[in-house]
């Protein structure tokens, strides 16, 4: 071997060593301003939790209709469901049905929802239908009951509509 080859092989020798050492190490090697990521964007808040309600879909809240009048109702964080067949003595948990009214309040808590006018049950789990107003303005509710037909917290909204002549 000559000189110049020994003169040669040792500085890449340590060029080599170096490269394996650093690639086993277990260590990262400490970022530069470069390499800096920037900091994260903050996670969008998560929505505010509700409770259930029932509200209409249609007509809105002053809205001046025409009879006959198309009702659509809405539920959030409940479960619409139609009453079971046969005689029910028992309510299901989280499950209920609309009953709607003209010119009424909505009833207390814990009340029975009455099998007669004002009221229209929708013992069957639909959540809309078509209504016959006269002319002048009216109060229409929107209460759920469960499968007793008892009314439930929080689960009752009115709206006004004026019906044209």
């Amino acid at each position: 071997m000559t000189r110049s080859y020994l003169r040669w092989i040792g500085p890449v020798a340590l060029v080599a060593a170096t490269v394996v050492v650093g690639a086993c190490s277990s260590e990262a090697p400490p970022a530069t301003p470069a390499e800096t990521a920037p900091p994260a964007a903050a996670a969008p808040a998560p929505p505010p939790a509700s409770g259930p309600r029932v509200f209409f879909v249609e007509p809105q809240d002053g809205a001046t209709v025409k009879s006959t009048v198309s009702l659509k109702y809405g539920i959030e964080n409940f479960e619409l469901a139609a009453v079971p067949a046969g005689t029910v003595t028992t309510t299901r948990p989280g499950l209920g049905h609309h009953h709607v009214a003209v010119d009424a309040d909505c009833l207390p808590v814990g009340t029975a929802i009455p099998k007669a006018a004002p009221w229209v049950h929708h013992g069957d789990g639909k959540s809309e239908m078509q209504m016959q107003l006269p002319p002048g303005k009216h109060t229409l509710t929107l209460q759920l009951g469960d499968d007793l037909h008892t009314t439930m917290t929080g689960l009752c909204t009115t709206i006004t509509v004026n019906v044209a002549p």
